[in-house]
Order: C-alpha cells, then sequence, then structure tokens
C-alpha cells in the first residue's frame, strides 16, 4: 500500500473526530431538512458564511468561552482540507490547540463537501434559477502486496 496512506490521513481522522465532538453529531448521520450533507459540508458552509457557533454543541457554548469553540472548528477544518499537502501536522495541531496566539491559516474546502451551483431553466419553460448540488469525492485504490 506504498504511497496510499500517510501521516496527513490520521491528521483527516483527528479533524473529522475533532468537528464531531464540537458539533455533538456523527460525521455519517448528518441529515439536514433541506439538503443531505456531510458534516464536513456543513461544517464548511456554516463557517464560511460567518455562522461557525450555529455548529457548535449547545453544552459547549454554555460551557466554553465561544473564541475557543470556533478555534477548534478553524483546527477542525484545517485538518480536513481537501489536499493533505494543505493539512498541518499532528505536532502542529497540538501546538495550535495549546497556543490561543498562535494565527491559523484560512482553510480550504474539505474533502468529501458537496459543491452548490445554479443551473439556469429554459427561458421558454420558467425564468428562475433552479439550485443543484455537485458531489465531489476522493477515490483510493487498495492494492494488494
Amino acid at each position: 500500500m506504498a504511497g496510499l496512506f500517510s501521516v496527513k490521513s490520521d491528521v483527516f481522522s483527528f479533524g473529522v473526530l475533532l468537528l464531531e465532538i464540537l458539533s455533538g453529531k456523527r460525521n455519517n448521520g448528518l441529515q439536514l431538512v433541506e439538503f443531505s450533507l456531510s458534516l464536513l459540508t456543513h461544517a464548511w458552509r456554516l463557517w464560511s458564511e460567518g455562522k461557525g457557533l450555529d455548529f457548535l454543541d449547545p453544552s459547549i457554548i454554555n460551557s466554553s468561552p465561544t473564541n475557543q469553540g470556533l478555534r477548534c472548528i478553524h483546527i477542525g477544518l484545517l485538518c480536513v482540507q481537501e489536499a493533505a499537502a494543505d493539512r498541518p501536522t499532528m505536532s502542529n495541531v497540538v501546538v495550535m490547540l495549546r497556543s490561543e496566539s498562535i494565527a491559523l491559516p484560512q482553510p480550504k474546502q474539505p474533502a468529501f463537501a458537496v459543491g452548490h451551483f445554479n443551473i439556469k431553466s429554459d427561458q421558454s419553460c420558467s425564468s428562475t434559477a433552479k439550485v443543484g448540488f455537485i458531489n465531489v469525492v476522493t477515490m483510493s485504490n487498495a492494492a494488494s502486496r
């Protein structure tokens, strides 16, 4: 399996776990009324819209300063970035979690996120735009030894 897994795979898994803890939801079980989203997509959308507090479980909001919760979401999103090269190392994650004075880079779109786009409808049928989704998936092939 040479080259298929790296230390950044563990960072990704840690990021998913961190986001699950912060939201109080599991990644595989999130269902929103109007969309079927992964937890990563949900976190990314709320973060991108400046609504990170809406992602946090109420018990975390009530027991911790909100800036700590938002910082942890930020770190979680850094860990689940689509490109493994963009993800921090675990030692960097530990430093980010321990020190609030370290500036964090802006996260990029997470892996397995759902893209959003508009489909222009035919003018003869309707003049309104329709909403559609593109699923972006990373595929890996396991090779036997």
